[in-house]
């Protein structure tokens, strides 16, 4: 490759910064690389992600891959329809940033600190649920923007906090400015949250290849793909709240040798307010199974009906994952 590889990118400050990681990857590994900016339909507007629809911030991204305008796609990997995109390859998922959520609260505040009816803004269905269910008495409002846009109604006072992912706060250098990084027992992430999905056209073997070798990390292409097989066999669209995350860790196996297995936690939200948690473990090979399997055992607990809602036009397991 001697041309520069063009790195597509989302215009919004985050994207950039994300996809200036991937290029600086590749050209510590000798890989000139060059950003692209596509503007996406999900960037040019005001609109609730659920109005906006399924992969709003990943279609353009995607079809100028597909087209040759660039040579490779940085997503927030937590943006992708769970169903693959025939004329691309997921090449490489590169190690994790912090999957966390992050307050950010005014006075310095911690979530259990914030008095009953205190504003906490977050346009997401799976934070709603998760704050709600923690019974402080918290007034939840829904709101749309960029990181800048949301911690800015905490600083005018339009909002006594926000909520937003750690990894968004880490890459723009912002993470100070958080109270509490809230801990996954109290609020599980939205699947594959602080991961990227470096994507290339699949039959660019060559480049591929050089994506995997310089970018992937075996681990968490395992967690996010357990993570992920739950979103997809609960079938969860955009305003549904789901929660997953799988942390690889050591165990032994039956000879006494040490192991690395994959710890998958999940929740989900029932019709009736309430939450549905499940975990389990398995191998890192059969990640996909274990999400799919745990996924399986929330659909058949009882408890109340998932608050799953149907999106029309779509095959199955073409939902995404978005949750801002």
């Amino acid at each position: 490759m001697t041309a520069p590889l063009r790195v597509g990118t989302r215009p919004s400050a985050l994207a950039v910064a994300q996809s200036g990681l991937v290029a600086q990857r590749m050209h510590a590994a000798g890989h000139a690389a060059e950003l692209v900016t596509i503007a996406t339909p999900g960037d040019r507007s005001s609109a609730p992600i659920a109005q906006l629809g399924i992969g709003v911030f990943v279609s353009a991204l995607r079809d100028a891959l597909a087209a040759g305008e660039v040579d490779v796609a940085v997503h927030s990997y937590k943006d992708l329809p769970t169903a693959p995109d025939p004329r691309l390859a997921l090449a490489a998922v590169p190690i994790r940033e912090d999957p966390r959520d992050a307050l950010v609260a005014r006075g310095g505040q911690v979530l259990g600190g914030l008095p009953p009816g205190s504003t906490v803004g977050t346009g997401s269905p799976r934070r709603s649920a998760q704050l709600e269910a923690l019974g402080l008495g918290l007034r939840v409002v829904p709101i749309r923007g960029n990181v800048d846009t949301r911690l800015r109604k905490v600083a005018d006072g339009e909002l006594d906090a926000v909520v937003v992912a750690a990894a968004g706060l880490r890459r723009l250098g912002r993470v100070d400015e958080a109270t509490e990084l809230l801990d996954p027992l109290q609020m599980l992430p939205a699947p594959a949250q602080g991961a990227l999905a470096v994507e290339c056209r699949a039959d660019d073997s060559e480049l591929r290849a050089v994506l995997a070798r310089v970018l992937d990390d075996a681990h968490t292409r395992a967690a996010v793909t357990a993570e992920r097989a739950v979103l997809a066999t609960l079938e969860a669209g955009c305003s549904a709240p789901v929660g997953a995350l799988a942390d690889v860790v050591s165990d032994l196996d039956d000879d006494g040798h040490a192991v690395d297995r994959i710890l998958l936690r999940a929740v989900v939200g029932t019709t009736d307010g309430g939450l549905l948690r499940a975990s389990s473990t398995g191998d890192l090979d059969d990640a996909e199974k274990l999400g799919t399997a745990l996924a399986t055992e929330l659909l058949d607990m009882p408890g109340g009906s998932l608050t799953i809602p149907a999106s029309p036009n779509l095959p199955p397991h073409a939902h995404s994952g978005v949750d801002r």
